[in-house]
């Protein structure tokens, strides 16, 4: 690397100059080098051999050593004869060096029921920023297609003189301003399959008139065409698979008449709920603000709800779009989990009732979510846009953890890393614990302590590339920044640690040098999160990037890790060169 020079203004008069060379690589670094190299030189073979016996990719070929060769040839430390321990080290850290395999693109079985997969989902796809003023547009619906979401919501509304369709946000406290149906729906088509193949389900929170719903049937129609799923029966006993669905557009919500029925529910409910005191009143769902809302417009505008009227009127058009069907049976919580093997359907829960849910009937949701679809929602005190941790659904099989796509933090990275896995198709095929049955047709009880089954080891090295990344003030005004990294799992409760490094004072390119182990119940949804922070004493550390990794497909050995920045997007330079490994659990 070439000395790069920064300078740093102290006391505002004096200036202190700082001289950036490449940092000391570690001694078992150079250890690994002087083990697979002869006479400080690393040929083809002694490469192939590297990629072979330590990095574990037992697959390597001669040809993918020249790869790399080839790949270093710009550089004035490479040498024809092999690589001396520069440039080794400069393919450690390069871009055919990473942590996941992009080579191994969608792998998993891809031909089971959509019920088989968590999926990737976004809540409320419409909204720019916050839940409550913030704009509604098609943009955000774009940006979440091309990051490979597969779920998009769309809340759908009469706008203010009732002849047309406009997608918004409702609720009682919410001003979010509208956009037009079609807009949104444009923009799904033009961006649903450019990071996957597989399908996109549109879920329709509907708050329409039976004319307005009608409408809404030829528009998606017209849009969409033949990229539309259609099932050709009222109900499916069992959902279709991603790869049978390629390219194709469900469209999910509940059928008319059963939206009339929850509608009279909660109209029975608000007359019971007047009778009660106000600490004795249950907390209302999403649906059931918006629905509130919905029949206060309707009273205000003077467009009294007729639901008998209603029900004669609906038309066969936007029932025959459903695909998905949508909606809670009558009765409790326990009757809502109930699996009707007659038909297959999609139940939605809050972040709170989810919670409520697996606390008393955890195995009776692994049971639900075998052949139907759960849907999991933020509560609505989130008005910023946050989102909840995604472990408890995924840990009880629910397929559709909605997230707001628009906003940042440790559970949308861990969300972000969970579909990195399987080529990044918004698809992930759930482990086989969450799907089979035993011999009593017993299924897998998540409240029941769990073996460690494996120890991930992780081993942080180095870093560099923030100087290129960041202004050399971001971090601290008058000196180089104090590095630290923070290491750990997101996944089952039991696996969920974090760790963390030493400050590397005055360091552009920090050496840490520090391993740790985790130890893993559920190997299969743990997400291994890092981040690197600048430590400041005076005030919280500044943010110098993150990723999360599926610690599924880490691929083991010393592999360079991109970082990303608060929403995602991945850095041009700034990365750690890190070492993955798994132990047998033999103390744990």
């Amino acid at each position: 690397m070439d000395i790069i020079k920064l300078n740093f203004k102290v006391f505002c008069c004096w200036k202190r100059r700082f001289k950036l060379r490449m940092a000391e690589p570690p001694q078992e670094l150079k250890n690994v080098f002087v083990n697979y190299s002869h006479n400080g030189t690393m040929t083809i073979d002694d490469l192939r051999s590297f990629l072979v016996r330590y990095q574990g990719e037992t697959n390597a070929t001669r040809e993918d050593a020249q790869a790399i060769f080839d790949s270093l040839k710009h550089l004035n430390i490479f040498q024809r004869r092999g690589l001396h321990l520069e440039a080794f080290v400069r393919y450690l850290l390069g871009d055919l060096n990473i942590p996941l395999s992009s080579s191994l693109g969608v792998h998993h079985d891809m031909n089971a029921p959509l019920a088989h997969y968590f999926i990737y989902t976004g809540h409320n796809s419409y909204l720019t920023g916050n839940q409550i003023n913030s704009a509604c547009s098609a943009d955000p619906i774009a940006k979440a297609l091309q990051r490979g979401v597969r779920v998009i919501e769309l809340d759908l509304w009469p706008n203010s003189n009732g002849k047309n369709v406009e997608v918004r946000h409702g609720g009682a406290l919410s001003m979010t301003s509208p956009v037009e149906l079609d807009k949104c729906l444009v923009a799904i088509k033009e961006n649903a399959f450019l990071a996957s193949e597989y399908p996109v389900v549109i879920t329709f929170e509907d708050h329409l008139t039976p004319s307005l719903q009608s409408n809404v049937a030829k528009l998606v129609t017209k849009i969409f065409g033949d990229m539309l799923y259609k099932t050709g029966s009222e109900y499916l006993t069992e959902f279709p698979s991603p790869e049978c669905l390629k390219r194709k557009v469900l469209i999910s919500t509940k059928p008319p008449k059963e939206y009339l029925e929850s509608h009279r529910r909660r109209e029975r409910s608000e007359e019971w709920e007047a009778e009660m005191d106000e600490e004795e009143i249950p907390e209302k769902t999403e649906e059931d603000y918006e629905a509130q809302t919905s029949k206060k417009q309707e009273q205000a505008e003077g467009r009294e709800h007729d639901p008998d009227e209603d029900e004669d009127k609906t038309t066969q058009e936007y029932r025959h779009l459903i695909a998905i069907h949508a909606g809670k049976t009558k009765g409790e919580l326990l009757d809502w989990l109930k699996d009707d093997p007659r038909k297959v359907r999609r139940l939605s829960l809050s972040e709170q009732e989810l919670e409520n849910a697996t606390r008393k009937h955890g195995s009776a949701v692994v049971r639900f979510t075998q052949r139907n679809l759960l849907r999991i929602f933020p509560k609505g005190t989130r008005f910023d846009s946050s989102n909840y941790c995604p472990f408890i659904g995924w840990m009880h099989g629910a397929q559709m953890v909605a997230f707001n796509m628009q906003g940042h933090g440790k559970h949308l990275w861990a969300m972000q890393g969970m579909f990195k896995a399987n080529g990044g198709c918004g698809y992930v095929k759930k482990p086989d614990f969450l799907l089979d049955r035993g011999p009593s047709n017993e299924v897998f009880n998540p409240s029941e302590a769990l073996p460690v089954k494996t120890v991930l080891r992780v081993k942080i090295y180095l870093g560099e590339g923030w100087h290129v990344d960041f202004h050399h003030a971001d971090f601290d005004r008058y000196s180089p920044p104090d590095f630290f990294a923070r290491v750990g799992i997101s996944g089952a409760p039991a696996d969920q640690r974090m760790e963390r490094t030493l400050a590397i004072e005055d360091e552009w390119l920090p050496v840490w040098n520090q391993d740790f182990g985790f130890p893993l119940t559920v190997p299969e949804l743990a997400v291994l999160r890092i981040e690197v922070l600048e430590y400041d004493t005076t005030k919280r550390p500044d943010f110098a990037g993150q990723t999360c990794l599926p610690v599924s497909e880490l691929k083991t050995g010393i592999r360079a890790v991109p970082l990303h920045d608060r929403k995602g997007d991945k850095y041009k330079h700034a990365r750690l060169l890190m070492r993955f490994g798994f132990e047998t659990p033999f103390c744990y």
